[in-house]
């Protein structure tokens, strides 16, 4: 009687072919992802990298100048205004969203009818695009304060105000989920054993909750800081820059312009200023990377691994 040759397990067969396939193939597959970074990512920033030490209209026809533009990019007064403005904007607008994302997080993980709502609620306004926010703020806070007989383009501190209120409506929903997702996370056996030892709701907060949450506040932080730096269309729809003052040697402050806004204003204000500003979204760059890696830098070592 003859014996029946074993049989393989297809399950092993499989799994083995599977993973050949992936090393034979995973290129061709990675090849159009690795296409579009460079031709949308690295080309273009390698080519502003090299038109920023140029005179250039087109970027087929330039000059070499060296760092002639990076030297009239830091002599620009409007440059250094927009950096100070932004830094404080930035300040401001993180603390506030962070805090207000948070407690409205930390409200909606306790349970009571509604919490699904409340959050598609808080949510939404994430998914309408910047420009429209801007011209729809723009007439919320000119109908306030036409009340007050001033408006939003003639007002500088309301015209600040007006972007912090109109990035924290924007973000706290977004930064809310995130924050959600974290305190979800949080081992539900710590609370309770706090609660045993007698901690009260504010100390099992700040020493529980809000340290193994340290991960998603990394992530908010990171997230609201880059975007505080990079506030464009707001800034464009909301105010525009303005007010603005002339100063005596005849330049022009912009007094709510923010970094991507002067960029964008010194790129069009003339062909022979292309260059220099090419020059200040280098240093836009360098300057939001460095600030960025610092900070998760120093929220990560205060992370807890669970």
């Amino acid at each position: 009687m003859k014996r029946k040759p074993k049989k393989l397990d297809g399950s092993a067969i499989g799994s083995r072919n599977i993973r050949r396939g992936i090393r034979y193939w995973f290129p061709l597959f990675l090849l159009p992802m690795v296409a579009s970074f460079i031709i949308g990512f690295v080309w273009p920033f390698i080519q502003g990298a090299f038109l920023s030490f140029t005179k250039f209209k087109t970027t087929s026809k330039w000059t070499w100048v060296g760092f002639d533009n990076y030297i009239k990019a830091f002599n620009d007064e409007s440059f250094r205004y927009s950096f100070f403005y932004t830094a404080i904007y930035a300040i401001v607008s993180i603390v506030f969203i962070n805090v207000l994302a948070f407690a409205i997080a930390y409200a909606l993980t306790h349970k009571f009818r509604g919490t699904n709502i409340f959050r598609t609620v808080f949510f939404m306004p994430n998914l309408i695009g910047g420009l429209v926010l801007g011209y729809i703020w723009s007439m919320i806070f000119d109908g306030f304060l036409s009340a007050f007989g001033t408006s939003i383009l003639t007002n500088t501190t309301w015209g600040f105000w007006g972007l912090v209120i109109l990035m924290c409506w924007q973000q706290v929903g977004y930064m809310m989920i995130i924050y959600i997702a974290g305190l979800q996370a949080v081992p539900e056996s710590m609370i309770e054993a706090a609660k045993i030892d007698g901690a009260s709701g504010f100390r099992t907060l700040f020493k529980i909750t809000i340290p193994n949450v340290m991960s998603s506040i990394t992530i908010c932080l990171f997230l609201s800081l880059t975007n505080a730096f990079k506030l464009f269309d707001q800034n464009l729809a909301l105010t525009g820059g303005q007010p603005f003052i002339i100063n005596p040697d005849g330049t022009t402050v912009h007094t709510t312009e923010m970094l991507a806004l002067n960029i964008y204003n010194t790129f069009y204000v003339g062909a022979n200023s292309r260059g220099t500003a090419q020059a200040k979204a280098v240093i836009f760059f360098i300057l939001v990377a460095v600030i960025g890696l610092i900070q998760l830098r120093a929220t990560r070592n205060k992370e807890v691994q669970q």
